[in-house]
């Protein structure tokens, strides 16, 4: 007999046992009901899901090394990507059941920004786990516009700091280029929203025009990197610095070759960052499928946080193995553990560097949508003025918190999970996050109104106009 069969059997059974204590508890909620009685099978047990060699795709290599997925009845295959575009192209064309995406992704598919596809997220990966780099040279430069305080830098670093640097390169003839992952990327609109906030212009796109360079106007000039080229593409000089995710940024400090000089935790407070993607056909065919999808990955990330992240060091060891991460256990440590390194030497506490469950970290909140997508007219990629209700029926089109709390339902229902381990807001929210004033410039977010939110940013794109 196949160790699948053996397998397949234990959930059938595991399934059958749950069913039936929560029958004998007398237990009768429309919840318990969904979940322990309703809640069918997986139509589609063998899956295959893409990631690129971040630590923010934890949740995924969790969910496979500690049995949650199989707990499920599923068997995932986790394979690397060669960079976020073929990642996605890989989930549109069928090759790849889901995948760790960026959580522009899943938007700009939808609203056929790149590629059109109906692309799904029902549940957000991590938040915060990003940092901007430069080069050391750079940084000699910086450093003398950088408040100081016992001789160590004053954090978080504005923008304005890199403005005199850019000045100079520009006075010589020079463009001053830094990297970021992707187009639709967390990185490309947190290090556009830095050097914003600081008075540099990242540029404009102009897809209406077959400009899709971001460059129009632009004081510094962004081009795309995939994450673990970005050190070595540095060192050769090809930029001066960029915006990526981890271990790639405390690589460059390893490596002596550059200086972390912000956390995108620092640009905006617990901001959400990488999502689980698929096709929303894919949900439509295999609704369970998906639900167990969503409850292994919900286990996976608590894990993660577990009592002030207990597990995390065992976590870098699995993320460490070559078919992960595949980089040095110290380097991804550095930040997995509660701690970042700045300048060499410079080691801070950054607790929340990388939060994967707590602040109700796994929620699809509609209004993370919408901030993505207010930046994309920021910046061009929207082309044209939308009302705000086009900003709300696009979020709620690709940002599902049904399915999530479908899997919320199950997990408590099977007795995997409390309901006390979940924020209250779960069961309450709209959806809708509030007003946020959490941003390193001080302005406020109300993803209900994100018109009079793009006209209060200083620079890019305002009402009607086109780049």
């Amino acid at each position: 007999m196949g160790a699948k069969t053996l397998k397949r059997r234990a959930f059938l059974k595991k399934t059958a046992l749950a069913v039936t204590a929560v029958m004998s508890m007398g237990l009768s909620t429309a919840s318990t009901v969904y979940a322990a009685d309703k809640l069918g099978y997986p139509e589609k047990e063998e899956l295959k899901f893409g990631f690129i060699k971040l630590t923010d795709m934890a949740p995924l290599a969790i969910a496979v090394e500690k049995g949650y997925f199989e707990d499920e009845g599923l068997y995932v295959k986790l394979e690397a990507q060669a960079n976020w575009k073929v990642l996605l192209d890989r989930v549109i064309d069928g090759e790849l059941d889901g995948a760790h995406m960026l959580a522009g992704q899943p938007i700009a598919a939808t609203i056929g920004y790149g590629t059109k596809a109906n692309i799904i997220t029902p549940i957000s990966m991590d938040l915060n786990g990003n940092a901007i780099t430069v080069s050391n040279k750079t940084w000699e430069e910086m450093k003398a516009h950088v408040p100081m305080d016992g001789g160590k830098p004053v954090h978080p670093i504005s923008a304005s700091a890199l403005k005199p640097v850019v000045k100079s390169y520009r006075d010589q003839g020079k463009p001053f280029k830094m990297g970021m992952v992707f187009p639709v990327s967390t990185h490309n609109y947190e290090l556009r929203y830095w050097l914003a906030a600081g008075g540099l212009n990242p540029g404009l796109y102009a897809p209406q025009k077959g400009d899709t360079s971001g460059t129009i106007g632009a004081d510094v000039l962004l081009s795309v990197t995939p994450p673990p080229q970005m050190p070595a593409t540095m060192e050769a000089g090809t930029i001066e610095g960029y915006c990526v995710g981890e271990p790639w940024n405390q690589q460059a400090v390893f490596k002596g070759i550059g200086v972390p000089v912000i956390s995108d935790n620092s640009i905006q407070t617990n901001n959400p960052e990488k999502v689980f993607g698929l096709r929303e056909d894919f949900y439509e065919k295999y609704p369970n499928t998906t639900i167990r999808i969503v409850k292994a990955m919900i286990r996976a990330a608590y894990w993660l946080d577990e009592q002030n992240n207990k597990n995390r060091p065992e976590a870098v060891k699995v993320l460490s193995q070559p078919n992960y991460v595949g980089a040095d256990y110290k380097v991804i440590a550095n930040s997995m553990t509660g701690t970042f390194e700045y300048e060499k030497g410079d080691k801070r506490s950054e607790p929340d560097f990388n939060v994967f469950f707590r602040y109700n970290a796994t929620y699809p909140y509609y209004s993370d949508a919408i901030w993505y997508l207010t930046q994309m007219r920021r910046w061009g990629q929207i082309a044209e003025f939308k009302p705000d209700g086009w900003y709300q029926e696009m979020a709620q089109k690709v940002y599902r918190p049904d399915v999530y709390k479908k899997a919320v339902e199950s997990l408590i229902a099977e007795g995997q999970m409390k309901q006390s381990d979940f924020d209250p807001v779960v069961f309450t929210t709209d959806g809708y996050r509030g007003v946020r004033n959490d941003f390193m410039d001080h302005i406020p977010f109300d993803a209900k109104q994100p018109n009079a939110y793009i006209d209060s940013l200083q620079i890019g794109l305002k009402g009607t106009e086109q780049p």
